[in-house]
């Protein structure tokens, strides 16, 4: 049974910092390449960021760029997404997500296994 297990959500106030990790099981972790998607509510889930297998490459949306990384350790079957320099406006559900294709994309349809999400609330 595949499960992907949020954690490390809450509220903090803008500027802050907060660690996500996702702990996986059910599949063979180091074959996907994983992400992070965040939805707002009453918007889409969209892009935040992804990793490939190895950890050797990261992609990142432009308006988490310098603020935000993703890491993984295959070890531990668990994919990271460090965030600082919070906003109001990271505000959203973080999900992550795993792609059996070599080079992650973007796009959500791509992403075969997802986590059920966790709450980042950022107050101004």
């Amino acid at each position: 049974q595949v499960q992907l297990v949020e954690s490390g959500g809450g509220l903090v106030q803008a500027g802050g910092s907060l660690r996500l990790s996702c702990t996986t099981s059910g599949y063979r972790f180091n074959s996907y390449a994983m992400g992070w998607f965040r939805q707002a509510p009453g918007k889409e889930r969209i892009f935040v960021a992804a990793i490939t297998r190895s950890g050797a490459s990261t992609f990142y949306a432009d308006s988490v760029k310098g603020r935000f990384t993703i890491s993984r350790d295959n070890a531990k079957n668990t994919v990271y997404l460090q965030m600082n320099s919070l906003k109001p406006e990271d505000t959203a559900v973080y999900y992550c997500a795993g792609d059996e294709a070599p080079v992650p994309t973007m796009r959500t349809d791509t992403y075969e296994h997802w986590g059920q999400g966790t709450q980042i609330t950022v107050s101004s």
